[in-house]
Parts: structure tokens; sequence; C-alpha cells
């Protein structure tokens, strides 16, 4: 059965009597996908999913919002980093897109802003989860990361009300901490700014309080 919020189409790898195996994914799959959906290539698999639901796309987009003043434009805060939304990742044969990822600006050139897919690792990567995506963010994309060097990794998990921070040591993951809630949380690689974490998810922005 197919989830509300995702769901996974694997290029089949199953051997029938007289058959080889199939062919791994390649980015023509990818190309042919229609525009609503989002597909990666993980291990030669092709994981195709729709548009996040709600909540998934509320906590997205409340944290670009929080992250991008301040990092992205440099107000009310050090500026110094490219931050986006959904950005294609080549990595080899594997192709990743994460909900967020940014990179820190002496790192990338001004050719990069042309891109239309990048092969630079970013310094940091959010995943929000949903219930058919997390164990593929959890441990096949969480390990190409780790593999790649990326830094910096961020798990969303708006059905929780959970944030967890990740920050790369050698090739393994350390968890740095778990937060939750309505909490006030000054984390790795963005602690100079302290995100209200329950505005992720907040459906709006609550309207002022009257005397």
């Amino acid at each position: 059965m197919l989830g509300t919020e995702g769901w996974n189409v694997g290029v089949e790898r199953s051997e029938a009597v007289g058959e080889g195996p199939k062919r791994p994914a390649t980015y023509e799959d990818l190309l042919a996908l229609p525009e609503h959906v989002v597909g990666q290539i993980i291990d030669g698999e092709l994981i195709v999913m729709p548009r996040p639901a709600s909540p998934h796309a509320r906590a997205n987009a409340h944290l670009f919002g929080e992250l991008y003043g301040p990092f992205g434009r440099g107000r009310g805060g050090p500026g110094g980093w490219q931050l986006l939304m959904e950005p294609e990742l080549h990595f080899g044969e594997d192709v990743l897109v994460p909900d967020l990822a940014g990179w820190r600006r002496e790192r990338m050139t001004p050719e990069m802003s042309d891109a239309p897919y990048f092969t630079l690792a970013p310094d940091w990567v959010c995943e929000v989860l949903s219930p058919s995506t997390a164990a593929v963010d959890r441990v096949k994309k969480k390990c190409i990361y780790a593999r790649e060097g990326v830094e910096h990794l961020w798990l969303v998990d708006p059905r929780a009300r959970t944030l967890e921070v990740l920050r790369l040591s050698g090739q393994h993951w350390v968890e740095l901490g778990t937060y939750s809630g309505d909490e006030r949380v000054r984390a790795e690689p963005f602690e100079v700014l302290e995100l209200e974490l329950g505005i992720l998810w907040q459906w709006s922005e609550q309207p002022p309080k009257t005397p």
C-alpha cells in the first residue's frame, strides 16, 4: 500500500528463469519521471517520491526561512552560506535530493550557481523524515553523506516534533543532541542562532497576542 507522504519504486533485481539481473537505474530514468515527483538513485535503485505532505513541507519551509536570513543573506547573522532547498547531488552513481543543504561560500565557485546539479558535497544537510522515507534517510543516505564527507547532518521528524543533530567524525556520525517540542536550540553549524523549534511545527505564524 502506498503511504500518504511518500512511496518508493525500486528497480527490480529479482532473476526470473531464463532472465539475467535487471539493469541498475540510470540518470535517464530520473529525467523521464513526471515533474510532480522527486527521484533519487541510491545503490543502483530508483527511488521515487511524490511531493511531501503538509507536515513535511511546513517543517522544511519554516526551517529554510529561519536559516536563510542570518546565514544566506547575512541579515541578523554572519552570512557566509549558500542554502538551497532540494538540490540535486551527484556522488558517483548515486543521485540524492536532500530536503535542505548548505555550502560554506568559500568552497563554492561562481560557476556553481548555474549548475543543474552539484558534485561538491555540502557542508550541511537536513532531511525531513516521513514515515515511508525515514529508513532510507536514516540508513542509506546517511551512509552516503558520511562517505562523501558531509560534516553536519540534521534529521527533522515533524510527527515526533524532534530535531537530531549529528557531526561527522572520521567516517562515523556522532550525535550531538536530540531536541523536541518547543525547545530553543543552538545547533551546529548554525549555533550562533537560537532556533525556536516550535516554529517548525506551526501551520502559520501565530497572531500577536492582544493586551
